[in-house]
């Protein structure tokens, strides 16, 4: 009989309504010949060997999918191309720095780091700006020029101004109670005078040019009637 010929699988107990059967449980009981099997066994039916459990994986799926996608860190297969400097930004240009702690100063460049940022110097004893690095993003390039010959900026580069790293103790009670202590900071002796080394240089190139020792130690500021994009620096 081919399988296309065999007929359809008919309960023994066709239900009169969903959930009621025709016959009872214990006509079926009989109807299925169950009592034939529990006799031919003595009175029990056969118990059967439970089959082998299959191995536990070894890592179980889990129940739930995790509420945040894990992160996974992209692949940077772009090159690093050293920044362009500005073709009005030369070694000696005298830049107005617009934003941080000094802006509005007027700094003196030095050169450009391989991160691309410039470093630039008051001098600190015009000033008050010491050697520092500024993106070239926020700086505004004027005509003015200093002469850097006999200035030596060989030995500055980007470890010069990494910040160390300071392990935080854990504080105990007595001192969490106290209070934070404030921290000053000390300048390393080397860093002073290095500062000081450049400044020397630099002086005697400013002082050689009159009135411009006096304009580096002016702020620059927009005052009223003053329209930025007609200013020449």
């Amino acid at each position: 009989m081919s399988p296309k010929e065999r007929k359809p699988r008919v309960s023994r107990n066709p239900e009169l309504i969903r959930g009621i059967g025709k016959y009872s449980r214990s006509k079926m009981y009989h109807k299925r010949g169950l009592w034939a099997i529990k006799a031919k066994h003595g009175g029990v039916f056969p118990k059967h060997d439970p089959k082998p459990a299959l191995p536990k994986p070894v890592e179980k799926a889990p129940k739930y999918y995790p509420a945040d996608d894990v992160k996974k860190p992209l692949a940077n297969n772009r090159k690093h191309n050293p920044t362009k400097l500005r073709a009005s930004i030369t070694p000696g240009t005298v830049l107005i720095l617009l934003a941080g702690r000094f802006m509005g100063k007027r700094v003196v460049f030095l050169k450009q780091l391989s991160s691309g940022l410039l470093l630039v110097t008051g001098p600190f004893k015009i000033n008050g700006v010491p050697l520092r690095r500024v993106n070239q993003s926020y700086v505004i390039a004027t005509s003015t020029k200093v002469d850097l010959i006999g200035v030596d900026v060989a030995k500055f580069d980007d470890t010069y101004f990494a910040r160390e790293v300071q392990n935080k103790k854990k504080k105990t009670e007595g001192e969490f109670f106290e209070g934070e202590k404030e921290e000053t900071k000390v300048l390393p002796q080397e860093k002073k005078d290095d500062q000081k080394a450049v400044d020397v240089q630099l002086l005697k190139s400013i002082e050689a040019v009159p009135d411009l020792k006096n304009y580096l130690a002016a702020r620059f500021s927009l005052r009223s009637g003053m329209k930025p994009h007609e200013l020449v620096f």
